[in-house]
């Protein structure tokens, strides 16, 4: 029971999360949009389910603390409270202290501090500023007896005579373990109207030997006297909509209608007619009047259709029927699709991720036995297996992919706080936030992300006035962008501010010895120097910025995973960040290559084709460390003298033209060996400082090989082209290439 108990709380938890983002969400639409009733609509629900939920845990101060923040929301809902920027300022440190409860009593299972107990206290006080000053007076419920039906006069254009509300609620089984209570929906459908009678229906009860102590068996029959109309009374049950039977006939609804109710609800029809009668819903003659019509044949021989009953009384044009029918089955097609979701711990799907990695090698291991057996039989049937494991491969990795849109949108409210610290006006957009990547990308890039678009809007985006003064618009644009590119993903931060001061950035790197006085760098070599640790160019030190701590730790981050970092900035137009992203951090296409005795792996994904050598040529390469692959200057890393192997010289050498982050560069190998399913596994603490390598991996024959970082190896040659210009830059340098050449550059 403690098990079943502790996943049920782990689901609350999660859900509460959700609601949280959901509720913040709204709230930030909401200030562009202070009339949206979907938006106001969205965070009432959602507070209304976290207190529902955590009064089923019994988490009282929570219960408490949101049942104020409710009433507020509803009042609100309904207009008697203006929505302006104060009021959404107010409900989103509500948001944020409903979020610390839940954190702080519900996951760590402990108290409030002092200070938190003390800001419940202000925001208490604040929400009652905007609750009524007349206490509701509470809702009567009269229960009426089921011998004295009320005795009303069927009407002649076959409306019933009642001018109340009918509901017919019969609410799932499960509705208990999902944290709502049914007394709370009946409550607050009594703050719409009043409640004339209720009939507790319960046919569904089971014999007491097999009854569930947490299921609900009872079904409501409710007759309601409300001047709201029929989307509001409906609201008080968008929670338990799924999983229940809900029927809401309006007064002087149409006898069809209510017959077609007691066709379409559990209980016997003769049972439920009787029940309708005794509530006064239906007078005795307007029951049997609207049953004996629907018993009339047509020629069909066939039993009339609702849809079709209310188009003959007039009540309903066939358009609206056919509309209705439309949209019915589109609900039943998206609750279909909905129902397929299923929840699933995230450890337990890195185990099956670990498991598949695992099924990967053994299968590259079997294949390689197979094509050594010479059995022919035998190696149909492993690359059969292998096919199938790839299959296995692919499927487990889409199930841990995520549209990265729900990090995005987390940075709308980080965008509104921090403009407003500073005093900007700033606006978020995003774009590509359907573009799906590892969950565990996801989980590492968040704060990356966070410190470029802080950094973005405190050094980048300028003061209105200044922006006015420069011709453009007040209002700052941030831009987050994601899409798919050559087997990984891209991300880019864009803003439209001033752009990076590069004679700032110079002097400050002059200052603090990162470069001599002298010295001549590019545009992007200045851009770069904002990735170096501890270094800033703000004037002052302020909570956002000024110690020279975050970007060099940005940078860190992002080759942490494999990935790249680019900045582009224009004086006075923006600044772009891009950052490159493997898809997924555990398993690879690579391609295979050899060098002396020893195997590596190139990211398939970075590798953009593969040439000879040619004899004539390795001398020059050699000595240059470049090659002219037609007409282009392609720098060579020699991965014999890189690893420090063996001097000897294969007498055939290739050249694997390797892309990243914009920059080519040529990996010299000795043999090409073809494409290998990679399953990476980290590098020991010992090699953690080794350059050019990103982890290894296990081959078929059990032998280890190391997968190449391409990244790494590609900054070594722009190292060392900054170090030395004549090595394949400057007049000097390409005059002595072409001279060993013989003019095959020109």
């Amino acid at each position: 029971m403690n098990g079943e108990f502790e996943q049920i709380l782990q689901t609350f938890i999660q859900e509460a999360k959700e609601l949280l983002q959901n509720m913040e969400e709204s709230l930030l639409r909401l200030e562009s949009e202070p009339t949206n009733p979907g938006a106001i609509a969205a965070v009432f629900r959602a507070a209304h389910t976290i207190k529902g939920s955590a009064g089923l845990f019994g988490f009282d101060q929570m219960v408490g603390f949101t049942h104020i923040l409710e009433d507020v929301l509803d009042r609100a809902r309904d207009g008697d409270v203006a929505i302006d920027k104060t009021l959404i300022a107010l409900l989103l440190e509500c948001s944020d202290h409903i979020y610390e409860l839940l954190k702080v009593t519900v996951i760590d299972e402990g108290t409030l501090s002092a200070q938190a107990q003390e800001r419940e206290r202000q925001l208490r006080g604040r929400l009652q500023v905007y609750q009524s000053s007349v206490a509701a007076a509470p809702v009567a419920v009269e229960t009426r007896d089921a011998a004295g039906p009320v005795d009303i006069v069927a009407r002649e254009d076959g409306a019933v005579a009642s001018d109340l509300w009918h509901i017919s609620l019969r609410l799932g089984r499960d509705v208990l373990r999902h944290g709502m209570d049914p007394l709370v929906l009946l409550r607050y459908l009594g703050g719409l109207g009043r409640i004339v009678s209720i009939t507790s229906i319960a046919d569904g009860l089971p014999e007491l030997s097999e009854m569930d102590a947490e299921a609900f068996y009872v079904g409501f029959e409710i007759d309601f006297a409300s001047e709201a109309d029929k989307a509001t009374i409906a609201e008080v049950f968008d929670f338990v909509r799924d999983d229940s039977i809900i029927h809401i006939l309006p007064p002087h609804s149409k006898i069809a209608e209510y017959l077609h109710l007691i066709q379409s609800l559990p209980e016997a029809d003769n049972r439920l007619g009787d029940i309708l009668v005794q509530s006064g819903a239906l007078t005795p003659q307007e029951l049997a009047a609207g049953l004996e019509q629907q018993q009339v044949p047509r020629a069909e021989g066939t039993a009339e259709l609702l849809g079709e009953i209310l188009v003959e009384q007039g009540a309903i044009e066939p358009l609206i029927v056919q509309a209705a029918l439309d949209k019915q089955s589109s609900t039943k097609e998206q609750k279909r699709r909905e129902s397929h979701y299923i929840r699933v711990q995230a450890d337990k799907l890195d185990r099956l991720i670990n498991l598949v990695g695992e099924l990967v090698i053994a299968s590259a291991g079997t294949r390689l036995i197979a094509q050594n057996s010479q059995n022919a039989a035998f190696y149909e049937s492993a690359l059969g297996v292998t096919d199938l494991v790839e299959e296995i491969r692919d499927g487990a990795l889409r199930m841990r992919m995520v549209p990265i849109g729900d990090t995005f949108n987390r940075f709308q409210r980080v965008v509104r706080d921090i403009s407003h610290e500073l005093g900007k006006e700033i606006e978020l957009q995003i774009s590509g936030a359907e573009t799906e990547v590892d969950k565990t990308v996801v989980e590492k890039i968040s704060d990356p992300l966070m410190h470029l678009l802080r950094n973005s809007m405190d050094h980048g985006i300028e003061p209105p006035e200044r922006r006015i003064a420069a011709g453009k618009p007040p209002r700052g644009k941030l831009t987050l962008n994601a899409y798919h590119d050559s087997g990984s993903i891209a991300i880019e931060i864009t803003d439209d501010g001033a752009g990076l001061n590069r004679q700032r950035i110079r002097e400050k790197a002059i200052e603090r010895d990162l470069i001599s006085a002298d010295a001549i760098l590019s545009d992007e070599e200045i851009d770069n120097l904002i990735f170096e640790a501890g270094f800033s160019t703000a004037e002052q030190v302020t909570n956002l910025s000024g110690r020279g701590v975050g970007m060099d730790v940005v940078k860190r981050n992002i080759m942490s995973l494999r990935g790249s970092i680019q900045i582009n900035s224009e004086p006075g137009q923006g600044t772009q960040v891009r950052i490159r992203l493997p898809l997924t951090l555990a398993i690879i296409d690579g391609f295979l290559v050899g060098v002396g005795h020893a195997s590596y792996v190139v990211p398939l994904d970075q590798v953009q084709e593969c040439v000879e050598l040619a004899e004539s040529e390795r001398a020059a390469a050699r000595k240059h460390q470049i090659l002219n692959l037609r007409g282009e200057v392609l720098p060579l890393i020699f991965l014999r003298s890189h690893f420090g192997l063996d001097a000897g010289q294969n007498r055939r050498e290739n050249v694997v033209v390797v892309r990243c982050a914009g920059c080519k560069a040529g990996l010299v190998v000795d043999e090409l060996q073809g494409e290998f399913q990679t399953v990476i596994k980290p590098l020991g603490k010992l090699f953690s400082g080794l350059r050019g390598v990103s982890g290894s991996t296990i081959l078929g024959d059990g032998s280890v090989a190391l997968i190449l970082d391409v990244q790494s190896l590609i900054q070594l040659i722009m190292q060392k082209e900054s170090r030395n210009p004549d090595w394949y830059g400057g007049e000097t340098g390409v005059a002595r290439i072409q001279q060993d050449y013989r003019g095959t550059l020109q």
